[in-house]
């Protein structure tokens, strides 16, 4: 299996196997960072069988000082914490500063996390544009690899549309969902997709019928904007959809970008600040996908980033002022029987 190239190796093992290209012909580079010199080797490991060249990284803590020389197209870095506790000021520092080279640079950031770790991870991260998976299985973290990669190449042949962006982030789900099906089989993976953003269509009282999020659209009348309904309203909508899964299987109503929307909504009602952490889990689907939704919704401006003035390693999530127009007025627009019986 191929690993990093090392002075001494000889030409001929570079190519045992094809290496996979950055997207204009040259061979894919990947950086990997880690507390662990086991879970390091292995990520080279696993890459190298998809045909990338892994560069060993070493751990974070090693970024905090002198120049940061080992950086490749995909830079992979291991955050996951043991136990409950968060991830250390140390590793947050090497992290941060790694998260301003690669923006700096072009490259592209994956960091993977746990659940434990994932706000903070989350805060730290907001130069890069990073994917960020949580408790990721070794397949995932090559298909994020070949997403990136993905992604790159298709930003250098044209700029995406919107319905492109949309279609690609379905596919990046169906393929997690194969990579999935295929650990359980005991098989390896290595696939590619690219990730896009979110659109949706809405209609509001006072507004001009147009791709909201990502696209130039006209604001609604300030006037003309209802109130959104009384937060334990909508907490009784998400328990009935919550409620689904007792009589069918969940994967049938996956619909992160609106669960989420509506717990957001009903925070917003109650007064309450929403974690990274917990809004994921109100998604109803795995923390890495919801992730994935969350990010390009901030993008998009459905959701804002709300630092936490007491604690600049948090940041929590809120709905943007064109999201809270739009949630209004979808309820408003909604009659009663049908808003008591969704």
């Amino acid at each position: 299996m191929l690993t990093s190239p090392v002075r001494g190796a000889s030409p001929a093992d570079d190519f045992t196997y094809g290496c996979a290209d950055d997207g204009a012909g040259l061979p894919a580079r990947v950086a990997i960072f880690g507390e662990d010199e086991g879970v390091r080797r292995q990520i080279g490991a696993d890459l190298g069988g998809a045909g990338f060249r892994s560069i060993d990284g070493g751990p974070l803590r090693s970024l905090l000082e002198g120049p940061i020389a080992l950086l490749g197209d995909v830079v992979v870095v291991d955050c996951t914490v043991m136990g409950s506790r968060g991830i250390d000021a140390m590793m947050l520092a090497g992290l941060a500063r790694l998260d301003m080279r690669v923006a700096r640079s072009g490259a592209k950031l994956i960091v993977a996390t746990n659940l434990a770790g994932l706000d903070d991870v989350f805060a730290v991260l907001d130069q890069s544009n990073p994917q960020i998976l949580v408790s990721p299985t070794r397949a995932e973290r090559v298909i994020a690899v070949g997403r990136v990669m993905g992604e790159a190449g298709a930003a250098r042949l044209r700029e995406m549309g919107e319905e492109d962006r949309v279609a690609l982030l379905r596919l990046s789900q169906q393929v997690e969902a194969i990579a999935h099906s295929l650990d359980r089989m005991g098989h390896a993976v290595s696939a590619g997709a690219a990730v896009g953003e979110l659109k949706r269509d809405y209609r509001g009282p006072g507004m001009v019928s147009a791709p909201v999020f990502g696209a130039q659209h006209a604001d609604p009348a300030p006037a003309a904007v209802p109130p959104l309904p009384d937060p334990q309203m909508v907490r009784q909508i998400i328990a009935g959809r919550q409620a689904r899964a007792r009589f069918f299987a969940p994967e049938l109503f996956g619909d992160p970008a609106w669960d989420m929307l509506l717990d957001l909504t009903a925070a917003h009602g109650e007064g309450t600040r929403v974690s990274v952490t917990s809004l994921c889990i109100a998604a109803g689907v795995p923390a890495t996908t919801a992730l994935r939704w969350l990010t390009q919704m901030v993008e998009s401006g459905i959701f804002v980033r709300v630092p936490d003035p007491d604690d600049r390693r948090r940041a929590f999530i809120a709905l943007s002022d064109k999201a809270i127009a739009a949630m209004s007025g979808y309820f408003a627009s909604l009659r009663t029987p049908l808003l008591q019986a969704a």
